[in-house]
């Protein structure tokens, strides 16, 4: 079964994160990072963008490694090696660029804005003022 948190950026910088569990997660499974897949997955009308992502112990997702396992890769910049000098090469262990069971996080982008949501708190206040 698959549980993924989804954390979707919109056009003009904001986010938010989503869980998807079990039968709600199943679309995304196979796909690769930068497909798009259709944004009702999560509940929006749209398109979604994959760029990224990690797994459980928090190795991430590169672009250029293909399939799904893990490998330990000769990097020289980029994901997954945050602070490179001129010349100087790591191998790393990354994860390949297909969703599989075992990515918890996935990163996305949306096509459009995302819906504002009122803090709980205003909420709360509101519903006291139409009392009174």
């Amino acid at each position: 079964m698959a549980n993924f948190k989804l954390t979707i950026s919109d056009i003009k910088g904001k986010s938010l994160s989503k869980e998807l569990k079990d039968s709600d997660a199943n679309p995304l499974l196979g796909l690769q990072l930068g497909n798009e897949t259709d944004a009702t997955v999560v509940g929006l009308t749209g398109k979604l963008k994959l760029t990224g992502g990690s797994d459980k112990s928090g190795v991430p997702m590169r672009n250029d490694v293909h399939g799904a396992a893990r490998k330990r890769v000769l990097l020289s910049k980029g994901v997954g090696l945050p602070h490179a000098k001129d010349g100087d090469r790591s191998r790393k262990l990354t994860r390949g660029n297909t969703i599989s069971e075992e990515i918890y996080q996935i990163n996305c982008k949306f096509d459009g804005e995302l819906p504002v949501e009122a803090p709980a708190e205003d909420a709360a206040e509101k519903t006291e003022d139409k009392k009174e």
